[in-house]
């Protein structure tokens, strides 16, 4: 246990290298040699921290706290700013930290929503692997029906998972697809049902609109359901994604947040800005392809790795 925490967390680091770069190597940088924090240190910090999309407003939360402390005299190292925004990013992120916990319900439904292209579909097949190494029966539903490769996708995850997946021609009514699914897992005693969606329509349709007429068939098949609405946000958008959570939070109520591709952008600090802003539950981090390249989210371990 302890080899294969040690094995994620340097995978974690590697992961964040390049945010690191953009971040840390930089924050080092622009102290070394210095002795105090004047105004100009300050305003180079700023933007060193806006570039790295940790965002404006968590970037002026940040700057203001390390000003009072400077003004009060218990900060005026250089050397102990770096180790005081590491204190404050943990604080911040380690308020979001929350894994998904599978309550009682039976079936446990998940929706899993988010635009196209942000790994959703490929984090719902991680998601069904390791409940199924939990021991629980899952049932995957594909009601992506308007990206023709998304139902196929799923079902080649299914496979590797060794779970079934409910699913219609392509084109069907995404509300049809859920109810059948919904149907069959209670009919079969499922643990967990975990809903695929679309993440872009045809213009004819609005996506908003389609999910909550998804949504109203979970809350009317299974009461107390869905009982996650799980966002798959790509971190590689960087401040983009916070618009995108927005959008869809304000449509359904988003109640975690997984955040993918962390290892292939310099923008690892969204997370940051994300937590901040937002204040919904970090559930998963995605590092890699592999299965266990997605984990619950920890916020020691990732300012840690980032540091």
């Amino acid at each position: 246990m302890a080899e294969e925490k040690k094995g994620f967390f340097q995978r974690l680091k590697q992961g964040l290298f390049k945010t690191h770069q953009g971040l840390v190597s930089k924050i080092d940088q622009l102290i070394a040699g210095k002795k105090k924090i004047d105004d100009d240190l300050l305003a180079e910090l700023e933007e060193i921290l806006i570039t790295s999309d940790i965002g404006v407003k968590t970037t002026q939360e940040l700057l203001h706290n390390v000003a009072v402390k400077v003004r009060r005299k218990e900060l005026e190292d250089a050397d102990l700013l770096k180790k005081n925004l590491q204190e404050q990013m943990l604080h911040i992120l380690s308020q979001q930290e929350n894994s998904l916990k599978l309550s009682a319900a039976r079936p446990f439904v998940i929706m899993v929503i988010g635009v196209n292209g942000t790994g959703k579909t490929t984090t719902i097949g991680k998601m069904a692997q390791k409940f199924k190494a939990q021991g629980k029966s899952v049932l995957l539903v594909a009601a992506d029906t308007f990206r023709a490769a998304a139902i196929e996708q799923l079902e080649i995850w299914g496979q590797r998972a060794g779970c079934e997946v409910i699913k219609q021609k392509s084109g069907s009514d995404p509300s049809a697809v859920v109810f059948d699914g919904l149907k069959a897992a209670k009919s079969r005693g499922m643990d967990v049902v975990i809903v695929d969606t679309a993440g872009r329509l045809h213009t004819k349709v609005n996506l908003m609109e389609e999910l909550k007429k998804v949504k109203r068939i979970v809350e009317r098949e299974i009461p107390g359901a869905p009982h996650e609405i799980l966002l798959v946000l790509d971190a590689t958008t960087g401040q983009n994604s916070i618009s995108q959570a927005k959008m869809f939070n304000q449509a359904v109520g988003v109640t975690g947040i997984a955040l993918t591709k962390l290892d292939g952008t310099a923008k690892g600090g969204i997370l940051i800005a994300i937590s901040d802003e937002l204040k919904i539950p970090l559930r998963y981090i995605g590092i890699g392809e592999k299965v266990d390249d997605l984990r619950d989210f920890n916020a020691r371990d990732f300012v840690e790795a980032l540091f």
